[in-house]
């Protein structure tokens, strides 16, 4: 029986660096015989983060998060999954809101508040998390040991990949543009020799997701 990947795009922009990404993890899953859905969160019917009801911690919705909304389907695909792929780009600091949202509801929901058993989740999966930056990949570590360390805890063994200095225009010379701070040149050299390269490890994670799906 073939494994059945959830894959989620918590950026915008279809087709870019984020997108492209994850959609090469996805190769690699596949490549390896898994069975993938992909969602845009950008797509979805409205949804917000964790509303604070308390309902996951009844005992009859542990490990469910019972707010019906946008998210809800892609709640219930985790839920029954063999392993996640995520990924987001980095806004001023941090992942986007919409990975937020999700990363609240998705990790609350088995959080019980119980010194015995702080974990409630029945369904721990691997998971590849990915994040993009037009800036240099350094500099994030606390930011993302966070997510790791929370995301293995609730979730699953969590492995991060990061992608930096992505290219953000195809043209930066346009009369609306005046971001000086960025070196066009040196932008579209490295999206034209390094990204190749970070697709190609983006499609053997996603490929080695499945081997530790198959070992779980």
């Amino acid at each position: 029986m073939s494994k059945r990947i959830v894959a989620v795009n918590a950026g915008p922009r279809i087709g870019w660096n984020t997108d492209t990404l994850i959609d090469e993890a996805i190769k690699g899953a596949e490549s390896a015989g898994a069975e993938v859905e992909k969602f845009d969160l950008f797509k979805l019917e409205r949804y917000t983060g964790c509303i604070s009801c308390f309902g996951c911690k009844r005992e009859k919705n542990k490990g469910h998060c019972i707010c019906r909304d946008g998210l809800t389907p892609v709640l219930n695909a985790i839920r029954e999954a063999d392993g996640l792929i995520i990924g987001s780009p980095n806004y001023l600091g941090e992942m986007t809101a919409s990975f937020r949202a999700l990363y609240e509801r998705l990790i609350f929901q088995n959080l019980t508040y119980n010194a015995e058993t702080p974990c409630c989740n029945q369904n721990v999966l691997p998971v590849l998390l990915i994040m993009t930056s037009n800036s240099p990949d350094y500099g994030y570590q606390a930011l993302l040991n966070n997510y790791q360390q929370t995301m293995s805890r609730f979730v699953g063994p969590t492995e991060v990949f990061v992608s930096g200095e992505t290219l953000q225009l195809k043209d930066y010379s346009g009369t609306d543009w005046e971001w000086s701070i960025f070196d066009p040149e040196a932008k579209r050299i490295r999206h034209e020799t390094i990204f190749p390269q970070e697709c190609q490890k983006a499609y053997e994670l996603g490929e080695a997701l499945i081997n530790k799906a198959k070992e779980d």
